[in-house]
């Protein structure tokens, strides 16, 4: 028998307001971001509104819905300098609210989340920009470019710490978040301690009263290192490899994957840049450009340059160490499947060794992902919270690092296999299991078998017949032997092609016959 990989998560995003009592004479912090705050009935202070928006002015002018919220005024002493983390939404979403912050207030955090601009009512509806008005004309979705989304974050950060005498910790701040809230957690981290202007320029971050600023530590979860390759992969990443960057000609989009996208995010609503007018941000032209099809040249070569360049924290200048990190992943996802994060951990770990990375993946994240499994999802959230506090506040011990692994196990309701811990990803799979054949198949068209796993429609448990398929070269391996064996880690696939074409492209799938035959 064999077993796949698993555990459970958030994937796009969560939409949660909060709604306030009537403010404490009591309470010494009265506004964040300049944004009024009100006591609620266990003492924390909330900043913000589910209706109809709580804006203010990102570093270019463009309004960003923000909620902001602090522990209980402490009895004694000053009623500020918390320690900061900050929370971000999916995909479409929408910034978190007082129910989801309650985490991390109880902790003795302050918390912060942002609507990213673009949805919603950070310039996303229509409503918004009309209140917006011209403050909204360039406020659409750049898909987490460190010269917007990302110094967003950064710069209200910065603010809070010069609020009164410091609202929060400007060394102690915390990135947590799912999908795109993910991509921005791994881009916070991989920046640490600078930013990215307009012009691409790295420089210190600072607030803007001068303060050093850094992330002290990230969970990103289910995010994207390499956004093109995530969408539009090539084959040309291997999870063994030191350095794995997009190389190669253009791949073949996820098309089910990213139309799903690409349409949630308009209705949720959000704002695209008009077609053609923002090479940086120009969502609608690079979907039709894609969906187009090869012969790819210097168009979609320039789509990938771009995304690489400015959306994706793999390739943020690694001159110095990122913040420590704990990314999790899922084995079952077929947007941003583990690969994303072994990248990342594999080109750090070998540029710098002791930096504290660490690694957890199961049956979670988006489709195929069944995100049933309760003991995945309650280990991640204990080793998030006891991450934050050792590496923020500075308190418990040291948190395991490394990689843990939880397979996959059907039906989906039935508790995950392992946890399978290693010292890092590498020594997950001690062996390898191989298989040989020097014949010759001829492939063709597969869409019967590729439908059946389409990731819209079905799920990491889904099954097929196991018969051989016309179009498919299918190899079979020898049956497992008594007692099976557990498998991490992606197949490859070393051949010899003859191909008609410089645009084709060939998908492997390794699947697991069961004893019935499926």
């Amino acid at each position: 028998m064999k077993k796949a990989f698993g555990r459970g998560a958030v994937v796009l995003g969560i939409v949660a307001g909060a709604l306030v009592a009537a403010p404490s004479a009591g309470a010494e912090i009265g506004s964040a971001l300049g944004v009024p705050c009100a006591e609620q009935g266990d003492g924390v202070r909330f900043c913000g509104s589910s209706s109809p928006r709580s804006t203010t002015p990102a570093w270019d002018g463009t309004p960003i819905d923000v909620n902001i919220a602090f522990p209980p005024e402490p009895p004694s002493g000053p009623d500020g300098n918390f320690p900061l983390v900050m929370m971000f939404h999916g995909y479409g979403g929408g910034k978190l609210g007082f129910a989801s912050m309650d985490r991390w207030l109880d902790r003795g955090y302050a918390t912060f989340s942002m609507t990213a601009r673009g949805f919603r009512e950070s310039c996303g509806s229509a409503a918004s920009r009309t209140a917006g008005g011209a403050a909204c004309d360039d406020g659409y979705v750049r898909l987490i470019d460190n010269r917007f989304e990302v110094r967003d974050a950064q710069e209200f950060a910065g603010q809070l710490a010069d609020e009164g005498a410091g609202l929060i910790d400007p060394q102690r701040i915390g990135a947590i978040g799912g999908s795109y809230g993910g991509g921005m957690s791994m881009a916070l981290g991989a920046l640490k301690n600078r930013k990215v202007l307009p012009d691409g320029s790295v420089v210190p971050w600072t607030s803007p009263a001068g303060k050093p600023m850094q992330i002290a530590a990230t969970a990103p979860n289910i995010p994207w290192t390499d956004l093109a390759y995530s969408l539009v992969p090539n084959g040309s990443t291997l999870d063994y490899v030191a350095d794995a960057p997009y190389r190669g000609p253009v791949g073949v989009m996820k098309q089910s994957l990213v139309e799903g996208l690409y349409l949630s995010g308009l209705s949720a609503p959000g704002f695209y840049a008009p077609e053609g007018t923002d090479p940086s941000a120009d969502l609608i032209g690079w979907r039709n450009r894609l969906n187009q099809g090869e012969p790819y040249g210097a168009d979609a070569q320039g789509i990938v340059d771009e995304i690489t360049r400015n959306h994706s924290s793999y390739y943020i200048d690694p001159s110095i160490p990122p913040a420590p990190m704990l990314m999790s992943s899922g084995f079952t996802d077929d947007l941003f499947p583990v690969d994303e994060t072994i990248r990342y951990y594999n080109r750090t770990k070998t540029t710098y060794p002791d930096a504290d990375l660490a690694l957890l993946f199961g049956d979670f994240g988006h489709p195929r992902s069944v995100n049933d499994k309760t003991d995945v999802r309650d280990d991640l959230r204990a080793r998030e919270e006891a991450w934050f506090d050792h590496y923020i506040k500075g308190e418990g011990a040291e948190p395991e690092q490394g990689a843990t692994s939880y397979t996959q196990t059907c039906p989906s309701d039935a508790p995950s296999g392992g946890p399978y811990s290693a010292p890092s990803w590498a020594a997950s799979a001690p062996g390898e299991v191989r298989f040989r054949d020097e014949g010759e198949q001829t492939i063709a068209a597969d869409s019967t078998t590729g439908g059946q796993f389409n990731p819209v429609g079905s799920d990491a448990c889904t099954t097929a017949p196991a018969d051989d398929r016309a179009g498919a070269a299918v190899y079979r391996l020898d049956a497992a032997p008594a007692g099976g064996y557990t498998l991490l880690g992606a197949g490859t696939v070393i051949a010899r092609y003859e191909v008609g074409s410089d645009t084709s492209q060939i998908a492997a799938r390794l699947l697991d016959v069961a004893p019935d035959g499926t």
